[in-house]
């Protein structure tokens, strides 16, 4: 058994080396966009112009990410960034988690027939919705200025709401915390309710904090989604510059500037909305694991 043991050892090696040089390399390709971002951040317009082109800048211009804040609305951008993408993802997360655990661990007529409209729902991409969506907000009664029959004002476009409303549910959301919730143990639960607990008590105490890694993984999911989200936020602030995001402000940038020598303006403001994204993955790096792993392990 020792010689078979020693015999596979070299092998057992190798694989493991091989698997590191293969990490490695991943890394190197995911991480060279970033780091050609943030040295196009900073090289000169005679860099960005040079022939053969320079990669490390030799004057590096730092003052490109002071010019983000006080040549761009970089500070509103930010702010509206926050307050919507924070409130979606609060929003999706509680619908989500609730509905989850009614799917899960309560029985009651058409639960199946729920389920399978939650699944079915996941096929049809949010870009289809754009338009009945956008009238609905629009012509929404007594909304903006509008009368009973929807006309007259704006309805809710140009709101935070419009921004917000269409994204407080997401059927993939349901679905995933579903298939955590169907972890907890029933038992558990019962026993909690024998003591006297009511539902709303053992949702909050015992059965999602059960459930914490899905839960902060589906809720770095719907962050980065609706931080970089553009068409719909487009859509709905067309007239509205002072409700745009990130995202919008430097794809609008890039329409504003098409001049080789503001390119590292555009980069520099790229580079400073991928810091906040940056710090909430490091911050919840552990459960975002932790959450993977388990749904791995679901299969």
């Amino acid at each position: 058994m020792s010689g078979i043991v020693k015999s596979r050892t070299p092998g057992g090696r190798a694989l493991t080396v091989l698997k590191y040089v293969l990490l490695t390399l991943g890394a190197i390709v995911m991480v060279l966009p970033f780091l050609d971002m943030f040295l196009g951040a900073l090289r000169t317009p005679a860099e960005r112009l040079a022939s053969p082109p320079i990669y490390w800048p030799r004057d590096p211009q730092w003052i490109n990410f002071v010019r983000v804040f006080t040549e761009l609305p970089m500070l509103r951008w930010t702010f509206n960034s926050i307050v919507v993408t924070t409130t979606i993802t609060a929003l999706q997360l509680l619908t989500s988690a609730m509905a989850g655990y009614a799917l899960a661990k309560f029985r009651f007529a058409g639960a199946n027939k729920a389920l399978q409209f939650v699944i079915g729902a996941q096929m049809f991409p949010f870009f289809i919705l754009i338009i009945p969506t956008f009238f609905i907000l629009r012509y929404f009664p007594l909304a903006g200025g509008n009368d009973i029959t929807g006309t007259g004002g704006s309805g809710f476009l140009n709101t935070y709401t419009a921004l917000i409303l269409p994204f407080s549910v997401t059927w993939y959301g349901v679905f995933l915390m579903r298939q955590f919730m169907m972890s907890v143990p029933g038992e558990l639960l019962d026993a909690a309710r024998i003591d006297g607990a009511g539902e709303a008590r053992i949702f909050f105490t015992i059965a999602l904090p059960l459930v914490m890694p899905g839960f902060v993984t589906l809720g770095i999911f719907v962050f980065l989604y609706h931080w970089n989200e553009v068409l719909w936020t487009m859509t709905v602030t067309r007239t509205a510059p002072d409700l745009q995001t990130i995202p919008v402000g430097i794809y609008l940038l890039r329409g504003a500037f098409v001049e080789e020598t503001t390119k590292s303006l555009q980069q520099a403001a790229v580079a400073v909305s991928v810091f906040p994204v940056m710090i909430l993955f490091l911050a919840l790096q552990r459960f975002y694991v932790r959450g993977l792993t388990a749904g791995g392990v679901k299969g």
